[in-house]
């Protein structure tokens, strides 16, 4: 990743860094709501590094009722693609491998509160 903010995500905190698109089918199709850190190139997008010390802290609020992976800089454009979010950064949710939805850019913490808990109720879709 690089920058040091990130890169505590994966060495500090235990996230993992999913660095090939079928490490991102397997991680998001688990049970349970996961969500994706599309961090981009965080040399250019000054919002990288402050996504990357809020998204710890989103985990901690909601009590661990997702968990969090970042994306390598490999198969950005692919999760991109699939996700049908375009801008970075990034917070992407799944739930059983389907794409509830993302957050991109910095938000307001309220704003963060209300839309990963509409993520969170959505209903899991019927087989």
């Amino acid at each position: 990743m690089g920058h040091p903010l990130i890169d505590r995500l994966t060495t500090e905190l235990g996230w993992p860094c999913l660095n090939a698109e079928d490490e991102v089918q397997n991680w998001v199709a688990r049970p349970g709501v996961h969500a994706l850190f599309l961090p981009g190139d965080w040399a250019r997008n000054l919002e990288t590094p402050d996504v990357a010390v809020i998204a710890p802290e989103l985990v901690n609020a909601f009590q661990g009722r997702f968990d969090c992976a970042v994306v390598g800089d490999e198969i950005h454009g692919a999760v991109k693609d699939a996700s049908g979010i375009n801008k970075t950064p990034s917070l992407i949710f799944y739930r059983e491998g389907v794409c509830l939805g993302g957050i991109p850019k910095v938000r307001d913490w309220d704003d963060y509160m209300a839309r990963i808990s509409r993520f969170l109720d959505l209903p899991v879709a019927a087989e």
